[in-house]
């Protein structure tokens, strides 16, 4: 009688001790998984869904002299690739950054859409840095503010060509 009350109270011991093993074994699973999931790659900002603006010939032709327009254009071209050098940078490098865009802005895009566009663009430069340079953001946040990015740039484009072809338009005369 003794011999089995031991043998059941060292089984019920077993039983639980094992049961312990595997609730630690998921929580590490569960954690190593959690910090794959923050990583934002490439492909990860390649599946952001938005519309994209490419500028027409006519205005690339007119941009090429607004160096700092091509330097946004080249960094947003990284984004895309999941490099956030330029966007992780102090935030004193890139408000410089940003007041040389606009201080650059060509006379013939000092319009109110454009000029509207390159501060919706200022601010989400800004909002991207401060997601990207915080530990305690959320992986949904910061691809938010990518895409804020890309959608603030997109539209910027469309408001050039838009610019451009009413340009266009109003330069023709009546015969």
């Amino acid at each position: 009688m003794k011999i089995t009350s031991i043998l059941l109270f060292l089984c019920g011991f077993m039983i639980m001790g094992c049961d312990n093993d595997k609730t630690t074994t998921t929580e590490i699973e569960v954690t190593e998984n959690t910090n794959q999931d923050k990583k934002i790659t490439a492909k990860t900002i390649e599946s952001i869904d938005y519309k994209d603006y490419a500028l027409s010939p006519e205005a690339q032709a007119v941009v090429i002299p607004w160096t700092q327009y091509q330097e946004l254009s080249k960094q947003i071209g990284f984004l895309k690739k999941g490099d956030f050098s330029f966007f992780n940078e102090d935030v004193a490098d890139l408000q410089e950054f940003i007041k040389g865009f606009k201080a650059s802005l060509p006379n013939e895009f000092r319009t109110n859409p454009i000029i509207s566009r390159n501060a919706i663009i200022e601010t989400a430069l800004l909002k991207l840095n401060e997601y990207l340079t915080l530990d305690n953001i959320e992986r949904k946040d910061k691809l938010l503010g990518i895409k804020e990015v890309f959608v603030a740039f997109s539209n910027l484009n469309y408001q050039i060509n838009k610019k451009l072809e009413r340009d266009m338009y109003n330069d023709i005369q009546p015969e």
